[in-house]
Order: C-alpha cells, then structure tokens, then sequence
C-alpha cells in the first residue's frame, strides 16, 4: 500500500535527519551563469538579424516606391503560411489530442498489448511535449510549402480571362492557367493536413488500445468515429484530384506532343471519373464503418481503388495505346495534333509569321547587289563577343575599369543619320583594384561608380583594325550627346557603397583620374539609395553585413547613404517577383541620362495543347557558352511566353520603371490587379526610350526553336517530322554543340520598301544536311523619337527555301573559309586558309567573327569580318580581314567593298562606305629618305606605346599602335621591294622588327 493510501492522521511519522544526513540531502550545487547567458545571447542575435534583415528590406523598397510590392509579397506569404500552420498543425493537434482524450481506460495486458504498454510508458514522460511539438514540426513543414505558392495563390485571386477557350473542355485558358494550379496546391496541402491527421489519430488510438487489428479484438465506437471522419475526408479529397488531373491533362508533355491525344480522349479521361466515384465510394465506406463497427468493407474499397487504379488508369489506356492507335497513329492523332499547331503557334506568338517562298540565287555575277545599295554599308563588321578585349585595352584607361564580355548593339542618330553602334559601359571593377589599395574605406567609398559609355560604329574600322569609336575617353567625347556619365548601378558594381558628404566636406568618391596623374573626385548627389544618417539605421546595415565599420568609419555620417542591390537584373526582379527576365540587360542614353534597358517576360506551363519548351535550353547558345554577362532564361519548362514588359534602371539613382508593352497580355492584366500602381502604361514611354527599345533575343530565340518544328501548319506533316529545321551550331567557335546567336543587323527582307533594324537567324534542315532552310528576321525596332510603338515592330518574315535547295548553310561556309584557296589580289597573294593557318603558326590568335547571313541579291550572302591579336598578354583583336560569301563563291580582303567586288566579278553594284580602307602613305621624293623617317616613326611609336602600357594608359596607347601600324605600312612601301614584303604568309614584312604587343598582319 502506497503513502497515498494512508489516512492523513496515519501517516508514520520520518525520524529528523541527522546533520551528515540534511548535507547528502542538500539541493544539487545550481549551474554557472554562462549557458543560460549564451542561450540569451544566441536569441537576441538571431532576433536582431530577423529585425535588421526585414528592416532594411522595407527602407529598400521605400526607396525605389516599390513598397507595396514588399508588403503585398510579406502579406501573401504569411497569410498562406499561417493557414496552413493552422490547419495542419491544427488537425493533427487535435488527433493527438481526442485519440489520448477519448483512450479507454482499461487495457488487457494480454499478447501484443502488453508490448503496447512499454511504448505507452516509454511515450508518457514526453507526451505532454509530443502533443505540441509534432503538430508544430508537421505545420512548420506545411506552412513553408504553402508560402511558397504565393505566386499561385495571387496569381488565382486576381486572374483575368484569356477571351479564347481550350478545344476539349471548352473553358477559358485562364481557367487552366490560373485556376487549376491553385487547386493542385489546395489539394496537396489539404492531403498532407488529412494524412498527417490521419496517420496520428490512428497511432495514438492503437498505442493507447483504442483501434485494434482486424481478428485482435474491437476498436472503440471513438477510434472509429474519429479515424472513420478523417480517412472519408482523405477519400474525398483523392476524388477531387482525381477531377482536377482531367484538366492537367490539357498540358500534358509527351514526345510526340503536349496535350490531350487520342488515348487520353478515348481512355485516361473517362477513367479518371471511374475513379473519382470510386473514391467518393470509398468515402462512403468509411462512414458507413462507423455503424458497422467494422473497417472490412472499406479496407475492401481501398483495396480495390488501388487495383482499379492500376488497371483502369494504366493498363487499360495502354492497350487502347498500343492495339488501336500505334497502328493507326497518324490518322488518330491528327485532329489532337492539329489542336496542338494550332495552341503552340498562338502561345508563342507565332500565329502572325509572314511565310514567303525565298528560290536563292546562287549566281554571283556583276551589278548583284545593285538593288541592295541601302542595305549593304549597313552591314556590322565590328563583332560584339570578340572586341570586349579591345574595347578594354583602348577605353578602360586603367585596371579598376571593365566593360561587360559581350558588348550590346543598338541604334543612335548620328549627322541625321540612324546608325548601329556596338556599345559598353564603362564600370568599375574591385577586381582591378592592386590589393595594396584593397579595403574596406576604398572598395566601399572610394571606388563607388563607372564612368561613362563607349561606343563605336558598328560599320566602321580604322585602316588599323580598331573600332571607330563614336563615344569614348575621359571625360567622353560626347558625339551622342550631353549625358550623365556616372554609373552607379550596373552590372559590375559593388556589392554596396556608401555615398554621400555633409556639405562642405571634400569629396572623396573616384570619378576618374585624368590626364595630369590626378584624380577627378565627386560625391554623390543622386536621389537613389538609402540614408543612413541615424545610429539605428547604421546598426542595421552593420548587422547586415556583419560590418562594423558602418558604425566606426568617418566616412559614414549624417549625410550619408548606402547603395545596394545595384545590379540592373537584381532590382528588377525585386520589384517585380512574377517575371521572367531576359539574361542581357542594356545600356542606352536616354532622356540625356545611362539607363539599363531590361526585358521582362510573364511565361506559364499551363497553357493547353500547347508544347512544353524548357527556356534554359531554348535561350543557351554560344554567346551564354562564352559570356558571363550574359545569362540564359531560368524558368524552366514552360508554353507560353510573351515580351509583357519592358524595364529601365537609372544607372545614375537607380530608379526601376516597369512599362506595360504587350498590354492585351492577360497574365500581365493579372499581376497589375495584384500589384497595383507598379507598372505604367505603355503610352507614358518617352520617345527617346522608345527609340532604344528593341525585340529581344531571348524571346527570338525561344520562338526559333519552336518554329523549327511549328513553321508547318498540317498536322501530318508534324506527325512524319520530314520537314523539322533545326537551330545552326555556331560554325565559328571550335564547340560547335552550341546554337549560334541571332544577330541584330539592320537589312531589307525582300518585300519591305527600306532597310530596318532586325534581328535575324537562319535554319537548317533537321538530319545531316548542312544546307539553308529558311531565314527568319523579325522588325526589331520598337519606334522613333515620336515616342510611339512602331507598326511594324514584332513582324516575323520568314522565308522559306525549297527543300531540294543546295544553299550553303552556316556550316557549310565555315568550312570553305577555314579551307579556301581564294586568294586576295591586291592585298594577298597567298590564299585564305593559308593566311590564317599562318597566323596561328607564328604565334597570333585568329579569331573568327560573327558569321552573318544576310539575303541580298536574289540569294543569300554571307558576311565574317576576322580578327587578329598578338600572342602577348597585352594584345587585343584587331579586325583584319573581311570575308564574303554567295553561292559557291568566295572572296576576301581588308575591306568589305574590296571583298564585295572580288566576288561579284570585280563590281557588286553596292559601293560601301568604309573608313576602314587604308590610304597610301605620302612618300618623301627618295626612298631612303621614306624608309629612314619610317623606322624612325616606328620607333617613337614603339617607345610611346610601351610608356602608355607601363603608366596603364590605353587610350595613348592605342593611338601609339595606330602611328606604328601607319609608319610600317610606309616603310614597307619605301623598301625594295616592298610590294612583294607585303604579301608574306603572315602579312608582316621579313625581317621587320614588330611589337610584341601588336598583332601581326
């Protein structure tokens, strides 16, 4: 008999303890003060971050007028993630809770339950823990998941229909687009809470006595009441998924095709409500357990929806598959494929190509190009992937400066004329930075911005090989115009900087340093960042990024402000979370400021009918293989997509303005509903930014792959693939796994009535064959100064060869350059792939430009400027040689109109403007007098440049190449001989001494 059991006043009476006694039995010895200290410390820290974290956040937002957005996003997600939390953890609570609740309280301790009882004994001293912390792990688990499909859940309340209906259910597409993904997510949120319920309402009932295996005994009217509810809820649940799959069939992605097909019509869709009943019956069963007080007729239901799942939801379909339709196929499958031409065309934008029957001419006779007079001095020679380096070594003027490793193309009014330009920015790089100068103080208010743009001419050459630079030096030569040359914010900038001065302090941030070895200093005076004049804002930041300096530094003070976040894709995306953005940003002046120009587009995977295409391989091609600055598309699988929006990001404040651009876009419609007020109307685009916009490539290059299975419009001719194109490799990179990029060239497709800025890209037909099958050029240019979108902006002119052309593909010219035996008279007497393996022999890099394919007189010609460099680290491609192609001929030489007339029989019937055509020098009347002046030029020259290379002035250095490359060119002419010394293999003359630094020609 226990203590308990004792009457109050029977209680034996304990003898005192002795004193050695009352020691032993002392309270243990309390713990130090240090854990429960570093406990403390760790919280507070953890809470200071969260606080400093989210903080910031909304001073940066409030920053750049986007704070809605925050909140709208924050809002969103809590909102889910407490639902869920509640929901789950809820549900699964409660089981705990009502299975220990309602427990019967006496147990056999008979066979398996005496087992039982050790569990039980071994679950009480953490019960009281267990019954919170398992919902809470379980609705954490949910709640993380559930916040995730903010996008879903905005994207559902505030969706806009589409206006067109799918061709099986007849509902509109936003239907599927909006609607069915949010029931997918309900349905597995919902099936987590219910199994997770489920899974502890019948433990905790089993371990407790309550719910008993069939033959073992009866379960308790309260364990099958409770665990009969939640498996028929479970039940109906699984019914309506099985509902909801029908319409996720509608994007269904299989080889042939995505989309509801023959088998699917005729099997899996009538058998999905097969099984939707039997679930609903299933459910049934369960609640009709709980007055029959037995769980044998729906463990028989289930029992049986496994196996009519089984053999109705898949074995059934697949002999429909295989008995009816593998032998008929084509004719079963044409109607659905049809539907899918159809759907894919419209989701991508391809329902409006202008289709034209193109017979190339492959004749390459006198007077060609005649008609073509306004296209061909267009041409652009200067290649955007290869001259970064030159455009380094000539315009960065110091190791701090960088430009971006590919260079973007765009169009300016020079002299009243529109002309392409190849254009960079100027940024600063903390990697250029000596290490002696690396610190805090310098990398983060020192050298805070880039300066400045370069540009050159698209078209144009120096007799040298070096770009004709339009814009250029420091401070630049402003042949664009006046503009605010500082770039704060781009593509390299610093991860933050800290800007700004009380007035009357000196500046202390780098413009640039000038000409008599000082530095132009500035301070910033934009209205972009975020003060940080308060202590508390200056802790935040500090916590932030673990910087104490922010609270120590001089340089921070009341004026001062923090710039991060910099990155023009970066800040985009931030403000607009529900686009997808294009991997190429661009600098252009705008309104007499640098603005980044970026393209956004809203995709989906839920279009139906229309064929999945994964973006990451669609937007991957040889210029994302070799530039960094350049990014393929990250949004995975999707079929449909559209150019919605189009981006600006000051580089000078950091301003982010989104501009509707495709404003009958329904998806677009939808997140304007959810964030109101955040993107502007397609009519407030200013006419200068109108002029600079442009069709973007990443979409181009999307629409290219679809189109070289889709430019059929029958559904056999789909079903066979006899007519698939494919995407050319590169043919002038040594991978040549790799797409070619489109290129942007401003040309006439025959038909249009004057040239037009576009982006262009040709096929190839699928299979072996290395011949053109069509040539694609979209008008990609958005409008002119009158700041109104362009007519004709979007067109897509597809012209279409005759499937037994023989017209050369990339390929095919790249080959018969690498291998031409085509001399260049008056410039080489040695043929073209000798001149170039020459190169390569003694040392120089040959690169080869960009292959451009352009149609022109009647045909197809084919347009590769090539670089040379020196071997030394130094050095810089330098355009050399211009190569043409059309038909079966070739021809080359130093210029495009030389190369041009050589292979149209001496006249092309195009004169070219070329800059770059090199004059004779003017020799004194003795040639020894001409050779002696020479050498002594070339070695001013050489002395000049080497002085430029050691003081980091590339800007003199280059013109010291310019006057060595001039002076060399006359002594050669003066030397006996020289006509003959300017024909060796590797175009320097024998014996002559040259710069390690200059490529050899």
């Amino acid at each position: 008999m226990s203590d308990s059991q004792w009457p109050p006043d029977e209680v034996p009476e304990q003898p005192a303890p002795s004193r050695p006694a009352r020691r032993a039995m002392s309270p243990r010895r309390r713990r130090g003060p240090l854990v429960p200290t570093l406990v403390v410390l760790g919280a507070l820290a953890f809470l200071a971050t969260g606080l400093a974290e989210v903080w910031t956040e909304v001073l940066w937002y409030r920053s750049v007028n986007f704070s809605g957005v925050f909140t709208t996003t924050l809002l969103t997600r809590i909102g889910l993630g407490a639902a869920a939390f509640v929901l789950v953890g809820g549900l699964v609570w409660s089981s705990l809770y009502l299975a220990y609740r309602y427990r019967p309280f006496y147990v056999p301790q008979l066979g398996a339950n005496e087992s039982l009882e050790q569990y039980r004994d071994a679950i009480e001293p953490v019960r009281k823990v267990a019954l919170f912390a398992i919902p809470g792990v379980v609705g954490a688990l949910a709640a993380t998941a559930a916040s995730g499909q903010w996008r879903t859940y905005l994207a559902w309340v505030n969706q806009e229909p589409f206006g067109k209906t799918d061709p099986h259910f007849h509902k509109d597409i936003g239907f599927f687009v909006f609607t069915v993904p949010w029931l997918q997510a309900l349905i597995g949120v919902l099936t987590l809470a219910l199994g997770a319920a489920l899974a502890a309402a019948a433990f905790t009932h089993y371990i407790y006595g309550g719910l008993q295996l069939p033959g073992r005994g009866s379960s308790t009217r309260a364990a099958m009441v409770h665990v009969g509810v939640l498996a028929a809820l479970l039940a109906l649940v699984r019914a309506g998924s099985y509902l909801v799959d029908r319409y996720a069939l509608a994007t269904k992605d299989a080889p042939l095709m995505t989309g509801i097909r023959y088998t699917d019509a005729h099997a899996v869709l009538p058998t999905k409500i097969i099984l939707a009943v039997a679930a609903l019956i299933v459910a049934l069963l369960f609640v009709a357990a709980i007055f029959t007080h037995s769980w044998r007729l729906p463990m028989i239901g289930v029992a049986l929806l496994v196996v009519t799942s089984v053999v109705v939801g898949s074995v059934y379909p697949a002999i429909i598959q295989s008995v009816k339709v593998n032998p008929s196929e084509k004719s079963l499958e044409a109607p659905y494929l049809q539907k899918n031409i159809e759907a894919t065309r419209a989701a991508y934008g391809l329902d409006r190509v202008q289709v034209q029957p193109y017979s190339a001419a492959t004749d390459a006779t006198a007077g060609k190009l005649r008609n073509d007079a306004a296209t061909i001095p267009g041409i652009r020679l200067v290649d955007p992937i290869v001259v970064p380096p030159t455009f380094k070594q000539l315009q960065a003027l110091r190791t701090y400066y960088t430009f971006p490793d590919a260079l973007d193309i765009d169009r300016y009014q020079i002299d009243g004329k529109e002309t392409d330009i190849v254009i960079g920015a100027r940024e600063i790089s903390l990697d250029g930075v000596p290490a002696a100068q690396r610190g805090w103080l310098n990398d983060h208010t020192f050298y805070t911005h880039g300066y400045g743009l370069v540009a050159a001419y698209g078209n144009q050459r120096k007799p040298g090989g070096e770009p004709v630079f339009a814009v250029g030096d420091l401070p630049p030569a402003n042949t664009l115009g006046e503009f605010e040359p500082r770039i704060y914010f781009g593509e390299q900038s610093p991860n933050y900087s800290v800007v700004g001065a009380n007035p009357g302090e000196a500046p202390r941030e780098l413009d640039y340093p000038d000409s008599k070895e000082e530095e132009v200093k500035n301070t910033y005076a934009g209205t972009g960042g975020v003060p940080i004049g308060s202590v508390l804002r200056q802790a935040a930041y500090a916590v932030k990024y673990r910087e104490v300096n922010f609270l120590l530094s001089n340089a921070v003070g009341s004026a001062s402000k923090i710039l991060d976040h910099r990155r023009p894709l970066e800040r985009v995306q931030r403000v607009a979370p529900w686009l997808a953005l294009d991997g190429n940003p661009y600098p252009a002046i705008v309104d007499k400021r640098v603005v980044w120009i970026v393209d956004g587009y809203t995709t989906s995977a839920n279009y139906p009918y229309s064929q999945m295409e994964n973006l990451t391989t669609a937007t991957s091609d040889s210029t994302t293989a070799r530039a960094t600055s350049v990014a393929a598309l990250r949004a995975g699988q999707v079929n449909y997509v559209r150019n919605s929006v189009k981006a600006t990001v000051d580089a000078y404040d950091g301003t982010v303005r989104l501009y509707a651009w495709d404003e009958a876009d329904p998806i677009l419609k939808t997140w304007m509903k959810a964030y109101p007020g955040t993107v502007s109307k397609t009519s407030e685009i200013s006419g200068d930014l109108m002029s600079h916009l442009r069709y973007p490539e990443d979409l181009l290059k999307i629409q290219r792959l679809v189109l070289s299975r889709y430019h059929v419009t029958r559904a056999d001719a789909l079903f066979s693939g006899n007519d698939n194109w494919r995407v050319p490799n590169d043919p002038a990179q040594e991978d040549r796994s790799v797409f070619q990029p489109p290129y942007y060239l401003t040309l006439k497709m025959p038909g249009q009535e004057a040239p037009s800025f576009s982006l262009t890209t040709p096929f190839m037909p699928s299979g072996d064959r290395q011949v053109l099958s069509g040539f694609l050029a979209v008008d990609a240019d958005a409008g002119s100064q009158a700041g109104t979108k362009a007519d004709t902006y979007g067109t897509l002119r597809l012209l279409e060869l005759p499937r037994d052309s023989n017209v050369k593909g990339p390929g095919q010219v790249q080959n018969d350059i690498n291998s031409s035996n085509t001399s260049s008279p008056g410039f080489s007497t040695f043929p073209l792939s000798v001149y170039l393996n020459n190169n390569r022999q003694q040392g120089s890099r040959v690169t080869l430009g960009n292959l451009l394919t352009l149609p022109v007189g009647g045909g197809l010609l084919y347009v590769q400027p090539v670089y040379v460099s020196a071997s030394a680290e130094s050095a810089f491609p330098l355009s050399r040689v211009t190569v043409v192609a059309f038909g079966d001929k070739l021809a080359w030489s130093d210029t495009l109109e030389r190369a041009l007339n050589l292979l149209f029989e001496g006249e092309s019937g195009a004169p070219v403007e070329d800059p770059g055509t090199p004059t004779t020098p003017t020799q004194p009347q003795s040639n020894e007098e001409a050779l002696a002046a020479a050498l002594a030029e070339m070695k001013a020259a050489f002395e000049d440049g080497k002085k430029a290379l050691a003081e980091g002035d590339f800007a003199a250095y280059g013109k010291a190449q310019e006057r060595l490359q001039q002076a060399l060119d006359t002594a050669i002419a003066a030397a006996p001989g020289g006509a003959q010394l300017d024909l060796t293999p590797s175009g320097t003359p024998s014996g002559s001494a040259t710069s390690s630094a200059t490529p050899s020609d």
